[in-house]
């Protein structure tokens, strides 16, 4: 009877973790708007290294994958790209994709039109591929497919693209292929937003650049945001290499609002112009007015008590986790340390005197909560606003999310 329920129990854990272990496929045909098969088109996986062609018939499969929310990236000559969300629960997706033909458009004239296309382009270069050791050797083989333009009214730089954009990272050992949507740089705030579809591929290399090229992906994943989401959803964070505080702002009393501020100014400036009080008078009120106005708005203090990763996140749905929390995180990575170029850079944040020279990132939710996949991908990229040591970090520094550091290989 013992052995006979030893052997039962064995087979219901070896079915337990066949049914762990059991991949889908994402399937599917590319046809153009006509219904008619497209052979040869590239087919991807956003932010990994996965990837197929369509054959004779225009269908293609994505095998051995395992459940989760992906998004499918096609790419062939003479059409745009094409981009569609699929969620693999617990069983293979089948898909049909329409593309669109690509509309050859004079960049030429475009190009030629604008005398700060070229300053534009280095600004972009620096706020999306970044000023890490890495991103200097990056490079944009097709700058042309970029449409750059500049709002004067708000001071936002925007740059868009209907092809994909390719960055060679000879750092990382990758091929980039980036599906901009849009990238903002707004120069008042000096907050930097892009989003898109990375697809990528691996660089064909000697024996010796490939190491050299291993060691570098080691280095950009450790410490990186994908790195910290990983190890949140698998509640390791701290085995992993991270600490968590809260950074909280609170509101200077003495300062009062913006709104307040400009109203008070229309007021005192109206008054000068009709002359109801001295001149002298006013102009000693505005003064006054200025300095309160360059009060800080808020301060800054840091929690050091710790986050308990078990109330900031919670499982809403398999293969999904949330955080929602106040204030703001206050991430160290203790494995590693900052640059004198980090901190030269404009991105330092500042720490207390007995915190040691860890990468310090500051993770501010702009809108919560935000859901998480185990592979450390967000649901929505626009949710959450870094600074520190992840805003330094950009395509530069990335690595795919199939990426598997080689100590858990």
């Amino acid at each position: 009877m013992i052995k006979y329920l030893l052997g039962t129990l064995f087979l219901l854990v070896l079915s337990v973790n066949v049914q762990a272990q059991k991949l889908f496929s994402i399937t599917g045909v590319v046809q153009d708007k006509k219904g008619e098969t497209l052979p040869g088109a590239g087919i991807y996986l956003s932010g990994y290294t996965t990837a197929t062609v369509t054959n004779n018939d225009g269908q293609f499969n994505l095998a051995n994958l395992k459940p989760g929310a992906y998004e499918v990236v096609v790419q062939m000559m003479g059409y745009l790209p094409f981009s569609k969300s699929v969620i693999i629960s617990d069983q293979t997706v089948n898909i049909k994709i329409v593309l669109q033909e690509n509309t050859v458009q004079l960049r030429e004239v475009v190009i030629t039109a604008d005398p700060n296309r070229e300053k534009n382009l280095q600004l972009f270069k620096e706020f999306f591929i970044g000023r890490t050791p890495n991103s200097a050797k990056c490079k944009i083989l097709n700058p042309e497919v970029l449409y750059i333009k500049y709002d004067g009214d708000h001071r936002i730089l925007s740059v868009t693209s209907n092809e994909f954009l390719v960055v060679e990272n000879k750092a990382l050992g990758y091929r980039l292929k980036y599906m901009l949507n849009l990238f903002e740089y707004n120069f008042d705030t000096r907050i930097v937003f892009f989003s898109g579809l990375p697809v990528f591929e691996d660089l064909k290399g000697s024996g010796s650049k490939r190491k050299t090229w291993l060691k570098n992906r080691e280095i950009a994943y450790a410490g990186s945001p994908q790195h910290f989401f990983q190890s949140l959803y698998r509640n390791k964070v701290e085995e992993e290499g991270f600490i968590i505080y809260k950074r909280i702002k609170t509101p200077n009393p003495n300062r009062p609002s913006d709104a307040y501020i400009a109203a008070t100014k229309a007021r005192l400036l109206r008054k000068r112009k009709i002359q109801v009080i001295s001149a002298a008078m006013i102009n000693d009120s505005l003064n006054t007015l200025m300095q309160i106005a360059n009060l800080p708005k808020e301060y800054t203090s840091l929690d050091m008590s710790g986050v308990a990763t078990d109330t900031l996140v919670k499982q809403m749905f398999p293969n999904m986790k949330t955080i929602n929390y106040k204030d703001e995180l206050y991430v160290m990575y203790t494995k590693e340390e900052e640059s004198t170029g980090y901190s030269n850079t404009g991105h330092y944040i500042m720490r207390p005197l007995n915190v040691p020279n860890y990468q310090i990132s500051v993770v501010q939710m702009l809108q919560g909560p935000v859901s998480f996949y185990p592979n450390g991908g967000m649901h929505d990229s626009k949710a959450l606003l870094y600074e520190g040591f992840w805003a330094y970090e950009k395509i530069g520094d990335m690595v795919p999310m199939d990426y598997v550091p080689i100590n858990k290989r």
